[in-house]
């Protein structure tokens, strides 16, 4: 198939990508580079240098003849969501209601969405939460993934377009970015690699459902299937605090720093976790790397590219 990735010069885009080249797709790759790196667009790959807002970007659907698009650009920012909302949405939300608009000139058949279970659901009301889960998230983020699974729904109803919306929990990994705001397990490890303490917001007893990235890539290929749509969690069901995270990724560091403790963050939920029950029923998918073994990875990772 001929597969648009946008964002894939991303943390988890780019992974994407070089999975469905090694299952012999033809791979188009979208990314304005503002966050994603060179050194993560596979050789195999097919690079437009373009944010999703281009207008050059009907034009590259068409001469690639796309038919399948997974799209992971976006402002992935719970903390700058909150800060510039205006900024968020525009991203977010336009820029995804313009790539829907092309999809559906261009006459692509399937659209899979990397969305959020770990912002969506907001204060869960039960744990895990499960994809019938009430949807209140509590940040402008969560409210821009919420959105575009509307306008989702507007596309397949109104168009036929198969859609796959994956409901992300809190994914880490090689290539993480660990800088910024988001992505905890990454900005840890840069610290400790610093022989700085990993700060932690509150009192650290908040949980997050953690998900690895490799785990997470593998939902993205079955979601190819041509009777893969719908929503779908993607993530543990197991619940770690952050306390727990900074512990682990001490130990595995040898070090015997003590984490600082910042002031908490009203926008964020107390406890996320998902129930992945209906995606392993669908697809037989479910998590084979452990929080621990996930870690160890990471952190080799970002050992061996300190720069």
């Amino acid at each position: 198939m001929n597969i648009l990735v946008t964002g894939g010069a991303g943390f988890i885009g780019s992974q994407v990508a070089d999975a469905y080249i090694e299952h012999d797709h033809h791979v188009v790759i979208i990314d304005n580079l503002s966050t994603g790196q060179k050194e993560f667009i596979n050789s195999k790959a097919v690079f437009y240098e373009a944010d999703i807002t281009d207008p050059s970007v009907a034009e590259i659907i068409k001469s690639e003849n796309i038919q399948v698009i997974n799209h992971h650009a976006a402002q992935i920012s719970v903390h700058d969501s909150v800060k510039d909302p205006v900024a968020d949405a525009k991203s977010n939300i336009i820029g995804t209601l313009q790539l829907l608009q092309h999809t559906v000139s261009s006459g692509v058949g399937k659209f899979i969405f990397a969305s959020t279970g770990g912002a969506i659901y907001g204060e869960q009301d039960y744990f895990p939460a499960d994809e019938e889960h009430p949807l209140k998230p509590t940040s402008p983020y969560g409210l821009s993934k919420l959105s575009v699974e509307g306008y989702l729904r507007f596309y397949q109803e109104q168009y036929g377009l198969s859609t796959t919306v994956l409901r992300y929990g809190n994914v880490f990994g090689p290539r993480q970015n660990p800088h910024g705001e988001a992505g905890v397990v990454a900005i840890f490890c840069n610290r400790l690699l610093k022989d700085q303490a990993p700060v932690i917001n509150g009192d650290g007893e908040q949980t997050r459902d953690y998900v690895f990235v490799r785990d997470v890539v593998r939902a993205n290929v079955m979601a190819l299937g041509p009777d893969c749509s719908g929503i779908f969690n993607v993530g543990t069901g197991r619940e770690a605090t952050v306390n727990e995270l900074a512990r682990s990724l001490l130990q595995r560091a040898g070090s015997d720093i003590a984490p600082q403790y910042a002031p908490g963050r009203g926008y964020e939920q107390r406890r996320s976790c998902l129930d992945c029950k209906k995606i392993k029923d669908s697809l037989a998918w479910e998590p084979k790397v452990s929080l621990e073994e996930g870690l160890v990875e990471t952190y080799k990772f970002f050992t061996n590219n300190k720069n």
